[in-house]
């Protein structure tokens, strides 16, 4: 008698929650496990997975990957969760039925977007449940100016209405909006601690970069958290930090002693991506990170940007257009060990701040796939999980696989689970689990994507299930698979 639809056999079976790190079979009917353990009876598919790991699927927090390619490029690194928190999307009704519409091969979910919510009420754009209408206006002065009472309420009644829609909680891109007042911050963090929903914050300028700042970033970021009782993200925390690694997470780890709800997270990456009308791009406030105009990659042409006049001809003409910002020097020692140091940063989650794909040229199918050379994004889009775990595990990091898996799994879900209850089921390989599940090589196991060929999917993934249904299947990508499902808050 025929028990399961698939059945894993022989696989190294870890589950970051339990402790479980064994070889074991893992049966799987319908869309849960339905069954770990030796011996099992026969599935309607068998596969010998001996010497592969079998875990939890990779949940990322902070993806921006809201096309098809980008989407798959994550499967391909054992995503199998990809969720828009930081910047967020609004409103968050029209995007689930968008994106339910379309279908995604990996599960997907949103936060509300202040940044949105601005644009909407200070300077009248029009929002349609699309993050691309966040990169068209992201240079507009409108939005940035400091709000007036009446605004800050009606940009908070639109970030309200988004949570009993199901938004996972609040995005907050602060460090693009320098003039906004801390008074609104604490509105915003006030607002998301009384609906029990986590803000996702992209940190306002440190001391260190912008002496004038309103408020330093990072102690904006732990006073919220502390006045307000919100449970409080800090977004790449490597990439606004940058080298004052000791000052931040000392903070951070002081507020957290004290008892606030400050969580973090990191990817292994020296270089950043954002559009290039970003307030802290412009051309006068580059030298505040150390930056020139040739730190900087304009995407859609793949040239490095030689002068200031150039950057600013760039960012009037396209100024939601992407660039590559070269912060951190991988190959500096230095500068690998602050990376490092961000994500072995205790209960600190990888999160890849994947972004969606600029075509230097025509655009081809949505399909096509493998994906052409013409199509550029940034290398953390397709390898930030198998980097993170390599880093952790074999090239200069200390944690155990199961611990370095936790990390991709477990504690992102962990942080969601409050408020999403589904989320429980995530992160965990389990009976009763969803049957979201990576497969791997653990000695091929490594990111291939650079900054030249950013669009190479990673090596050592053999299998990755989503909702029972193979998305990745013998190192190949199942092109027709689209078995991603909502997360919502409540459900």
């Amino acid at each position: 008698m025929v028990n399961f639809d698939i059945v894993l056999r022989g696989g190294r079976v870890i589950d970051p929650e339990s402790g479980m790190d064994a070889v074991r079979d893992v049966a799987i009917a319908g869309d849960r496990v339905a069954q770990v353990g030796t011996a099992l009876p026969p599935g309607r598919r068998e596969l010998d997975v001996t010497g592969h790991v079998v875990t939890a699927g990779f949940i990322d927090l902070h993806s921006h990957a809201f096309d098809l390619g980008g989407a798959r490029l994550q499967a391909m690194d054992g995503v199998t969760t990809a969720l828009e928190l930081e910047a967020g999307v609004a409103p968050v009704r029209i995007a689930y039925e968008r994106t339910a519409a379309a279908g995604r091969p990996v599960n997907y979910g949103f936060a509300t977007s202040w940044a949105l919510a601005r644009m909407e009420v200070l300077d009248g754009v029009r929002l349609d449940g699309e993050l691309r209408t966040l990169f068209a206006n992201v240079a507009g002065p409108g939005w940035q100016r400091a709000a007036t009472g009446p605004e800050v309420r009606r940009v908070l009644a639109r970030l309200e209405a988004d949570i009993a829609d199901g938004a996972l909680g609040i995005g907050v891109l602060a460090g693009y909006v320098p003039a906004a007042r801390p008074e609104e911050y604490l509105a915003v963090a006030a607002l998301a601690a009384n609906a029990g929903v986590p803000t996702f914050t992209h940190s306002r300028d440190l001391i260190e970069f912008a002496p004038d700042t309103l408020i330093d970033g990072a102690e904006e970021i732990v006073r919220a958290a502390g006045e307000t009782g919100a449970h409080m993200h800090y977004c790449h925390v490597n990439s606004t930090t940058l080298r004052q690694a000791d000052r931040v997470l000392g903070l951070v780890e002081r507020a957290r002693r004290a008892g606030a709800r400050v969580s973090t997270e990191a990817y292994p990456y020296g270089a950043g991506m954002t559009g290039i009308g970003a307030a802290f791009l412009a051309p006068e406030r580059l030298r505040e990170r150390g930056l020139e105009p040739t730190s900087l990659t304009y995407a859609p042409t793949g040239e490095r940007i030689a002068t200031a006049d150039r950057l600013r001809e760039l960012r009037a003409a396209d100024p939601g257009a992407l660039v590559i910002i070269r912060h951190l020097d991988e190959d500096d020692p230095v500068d690998r060990d602050f990376l490092l140091r961000y994500l072995l940063f205790p209960d600190a989650v990888v999160a890849s701040d994947a972004m969606p794909l600029t075509w230097m040229g025509t655009a081809p199918e949505p399909d096509a796939w493998p994906l052409p050379r013409e199509a550029f994004t940034h290398p953390r889009t397709a390898g930030t999980f198998s980097r993170s775990i390599r880093v952790l595990t074999r090239d200069g990091g200390s944690l155990s696989l199961p611990e370095a898996l936790a990390k991709c799994s477990l504690l992102p879900a962990r942080l969601l689970q409050d408020h999403v209850p589904s989320m429980r089921r995530k992160g965990r390989l389990a009976d009763g689990c969803d049957a979201d599940i990576v497969v791997f090589d653990p000695a091929r196991l490594s990111d291939q994507a650079s900054y030249d060929d950013p669009t190479r999917p990673s090596a050592g993934i053999r299998h990755v299930l989503v909702n029972g249904e193979f998305v990745v299947s013998d190192a190949r990508l199942v092109t027709s698979a689209r078995p991603g499902r909502p997360v919502r808050a409540w459900l």
